[in-house]
């Protein structure tokens, strides 16, 4: 009797997860005071990975509703493509972004396909590179985030100003698939701020932002020692299977399960920046599953610090 039961709540659970959950999207707010002392708040708009498949039409138009926030800026931390044919799914669900001030960095399945593999392998530890993968067009999608207005920060940094607000962006590639390049960012840096056009003039301090897709605390260490005062990731995908008072089983890299998603605090030699981890709005294709642990975007309210 205990195992049919527990049979029929475990069949009821996947049901659940695969058909329900996983489509339930939300907009998760935070709202974090880190400009300085006078300035306009900026809204910021943080999607990740949307693993989109072509299909996927809710996710496309639920994601093209959030235009209606009105963001200032779109952060972008990768796995935007879920299927070899998604390219013109990816390019619907964000064109109404096309114009607002952006930044990204990629995460491998902007490079690689997804496969087929046993679900259990998720379980194991981080997920490993195919030993054959079918090649993405990452060129394609770079073009189409460019052609928005977007910034494309792989293992570089670029400068936007923002109603008033001084902003210094830097990031890199994927750490989960060592593309990573942390040396290159303090050069990168050096070089913004050697040429940026507000560097003469007079004028707020800035607010310095890193992305990268996944959030390994060798890359979140070398942020706050290259002085981000905030951080923004993806690629966990909040765990995708928690369990209620318990949280995620996974994270799929080596940050601690509680800080697998949601608005936290890094700490690293003294010093500190906000990490923004985002749950992201997909899944694999072939692993269609969540459960408490619900798909979302992230509006960031960036508010100024009190002053003293």
């Amino acid at each position: 009797m205990a195992a049919g039961i527990a049979t029929v709540a475990a069949v009821g659970a996947v049901a659940y997860g695969t058909l329900v959950e996983r489509n339930r999207f939300t907009l998760r707010r935070e709202t974090l005071s880190i400009l300085p002392p006078g300035s306009r708040p900026l809204s910021v708009l943080h999607l990740s990975d949307l693993h989109m498949a072509p299909w996927q039409t809710e996710k496309q138009d639920w994601i093209r509703g959030l235009a209606v926030m009105e963001p200032d800026l779109i952060v972008n931390t990768g796995d935007n493509l879920g299927h070899v044919d998604a390219y013109d799914a990816v390019d619907y669900a964000l064109e109404p972004f096309s114009g607002i001030p952006g930044v990204f960095v990629h995460g491998s399945n902007d490079y690689v396909a997804p496969m087929f593999k046993s679900p259990l392998t998720y379980f194991g530890g981080p997920s490993r590179a195919p030993k054959t993968p079918v090649m993405l067009d990452n060129d394609r999608l770079t073009a189409s985030f460019e052609s928005y207005g977007w910034l494309d920060l792989n293992n570089t940094a670029r400068a936007l100003e923002i109603r008033g607000s001084r902003l210094e962006l830097f990031g890199v590639n994927d750490a989960h698939r060592g593309w990573a390049r942390l040396e290159k960012i303090p050069g990168a840096l050096d070089d913004l701020r050697e040429n940026v056009g507000w560097q003469d003039e007079d004028g707020p301090e800035s607010v310095s932002i890193g992305l990268t897709h996944a959030p390994y605390q060798r890359v979140l260490n070398s942020f706050v020692t290259n002085g981000a005062d905030l951080i923004f990731a993806g690629h966990t995908h909040g765990g995708q299977v928690c369990l209620p008072g318990y949280g995620a089983l996974v994270t799929n890299c080596d940050i601690p399960r509680g800080q697998v998603a949601g608005l936290s605090t890094w700490n690293h030699a003294f010093r500190q920046a906000a990490l923004e981890v985002s749950a992201g709005l997909g899944t694999s294709i072939y692993a269609p599953f969540r459960f408490a642990c619900r798909p979302e975007a992230v509006l960031v309210t960036l508010t100024a610090r009190n002053m003293g």
